[in-house]
């Protein structure tokens, strides 16, 4: 179970609004970088939590259902919710690295609330003006943090599921743009579309397999 001890901690000491903040997308072969961030009440880690809390995990080690679901409970208890992404074109502009620290930000100024703390998964975000703690691993160890880390996944995956139509070739439904066999065959057959990171290897010598 994830626990949420270090919200409770957090709001012992006074603060009162903490957004869990985490991205995903960034092995992909194709598509954005999304972050997602997520704002609880204090009360909502005060009172008893609701049963489907207990399941709440980093998004990589919950199935595509468990996921959807536990999304629109977390959207039906959150006091605030943010989203953003960096593009495939930002992505090979500036690199990974900063496509995700952009896409964070761009979550967090999609907040409605002023956090009074954020809880990075990993290292924390440069060139911001909020109260900040990066915790590696957090998606496994923070509720608030894999909160996060399952809208983003959720969107994502969705906007993959929305693309693939328009990009049939790929089976980016399956693949979610993600380095698979499939993926790297139809590169080999087609080349890359518009949304592919060109900054990318798309070649088959350095596979990318899926981790997110």
């Amino acid at each position: 179970m994830m626990g949420v001890e270090t919200e409770k901690n957090l709001i012992s000491e006074g603060h009162k609004f903490i957004a869990g903040l985490d991205e995903v997308g960034r092995g992909c072969l194709l598509g954005p970088v999304v972050a997602a961030a997520v704002v609880f009440d204090p009360a909502f880690y005060l009172k008893e939590m609701p049963s489907w809390s207990k399941e709440i995990a980093d998004s990589k080690l919950l199935s595509p259902t468990k996921r959807k679901r536990l999304a629109g409970l977390i959207l039906s208890e959150a006091a605030d919710f943010g989203l953003g992404y960096a593009t495939s074109q930002e992505i090979d502009r500036m690199n990974i690295y900063w496509a995700s620290q952009l896409a964070m930000k761009r979550a967090l100024e999609d907040l409605s609330l002023f956090p009074d703390i954020i809880l990075v998964d990993g290292y924390q975000i440069k060139d911001i003006n909020y109260l900040q703690r990066g915790i590696p691993q957090g998606d496994r160890r923070v509720f608030c943090i894999a909160a996060a880390s399952i809208l983003a996944k959720v969107f994502r995956d969705e906007l993959m599921c929305a693309l693939d139509p328009l990009f049939p070739e790929y089976a980016l439904e399956k693949n979610k743009g993600y380095g698979t066999e499939e993926h790297y065959q139809a590169l080999e057959k087609y080349g890359p579309c518009l949304l592919h990171r060109r900054t990318f290897r798309l070649s088959r010598d350095r596979w990318l397999i899926e981790t997110e």
